[in-house]
């Protein structure tokens, strides 16, 4: 199994939320948190996202 990493502007793409929000979940621990790849980068794990993503479908599902 090959670990993705995906970069800021992936996961904004992919969830739809702006830098701020993403911090901002994160801070909150609502989001997963980025691990860090250097002084000034950082990424996502895209399996942590994917879940996130797919909880957050399941919770509109539940809702309704």
């Amino acid at each position: 199994m090959t670990t993705r990493i995906l970069s800021l502007k992936d996961v904004k793409s992919r969830v739809s939320l702006s830098r701020s929000t993403i911090y901002r979940r994160m801070a909150a621990g609502v989001f997963p948190i980025a691990i860090s790849l250097g002084c000034r980068r950082v990424g996502w794990l895209e399996s942590e996202v994917d879940t996130w993503l797919k909880k957050q479908i399941t919770i509109r599902d539940n809702c309704r």
